[in-house]
């Protein structure tokens, strides 16, 4: 059965985000944990996208290969071809050895519009000229020839990488991610930008800002919500979901 954003808007629960899909067992941003994710409930999955050498959009939350794969170095610093022979699962258990870093199309492909996916634009990938092949400009044009618009969430720390999506008549969702009770307004920025969401720190997070959110009709879903003690503080908040590695916690 599939599910699209809309839908998941009109829930009446609090809404499960699998954060890197299922992370707290299975190697962060591949395919397994994505698809144990969704066996265990989650209503959505996060991920995080950046461009290869090549300019191809690998999913890897790390700029740098030394912690989830056995390489050293970049992801700007390979090809596609060359991260693909990469070992994505052994950092994590041996039980995982020769998973692979996906393409942002292969996980697209293996959801199948079953659940939303939340794709994470990294600020790294962000380039302030908006080249023709910017990661934004191939994510808008991935999804829609997937036919999966109504089944896609694009959010980022860096708001720029977000403004071209706005500007488009039928492009996807846009959240907007924050971290620090410091950077510029994010109210404003949600209402300029039409963003579905707003992703806060959980420990930034405040009941008033839930409540000024919802008032402009955007939902809020914290991250870094790893604890039962921090479910159950942003549930008293109002929270319209959570960002969590653990599906099955919630």
């Amino acid at each position: 059965m599939q599910k699209s954003l809309s839908e998941l808007k009109t829930a009446k629960r609090l809404l499960i985000i699998a954060h890197r899909g299922y992370r707290a067992k299975y190697p962060e941003n591949t395919l397994v944990a994505f698809e144990e994710a969704i066996d265990a409930g989650a209503d959505m999955i996060e991920l995080d996208v950046l461009l290869t050498k090549d300019r191809k959009m690998v999913v890897i939350h790390d700029e740098s290969l030394d912690r989830t794969t056995n390489a050293q170095g970049t992801v700007r610093d390979y090809t596609l071809s060359e991260l693909k022979t990469l070992d994505a699962g052994s950092w994590f258990d041996a039980r995982f050895k020769g998973e692979r870093l996906p393409t942002l199309e292969e996980v697209l492909e293996l959801v199948d519009k079953r659940i939303p996916v939340n794709i994470e634009i990294k600020r790294s990938a962000y380039e302030p000229h908006h080249p023709p092949d910017a990661i934004e400009k191939q994510i808008v044009e991935l999804v829609t020839r997937k036919n999966a618009v109504e089944n896609v969430l694009v959010s980022s720390f860096e708001w720029q990488v977000l403004e071209p999506l706005r500007a488009m008549k039928e492009g996807p969702a846009i959240a907007i991610l924050s971290g620090g009770s410091n950077e510029d307004n994010p109210l404003e920025a949600c209402r300029n930008l039409g963003a579905f969401s707003w992703h806060p720190r959980s420990l930034m997070l405040k009941k008033e800002h839930v409540r000024e959110m919802h008032e402009t009709g955007i939902l809020v879903f914290p991250w870094n919500v790893d604890t039962l003690e921090d479910i159950e503080r942003v549930l008293e908040m109002d929270v319209d979901g959570v960002i969590v590695d653990d599906p099955l916690l919630v």
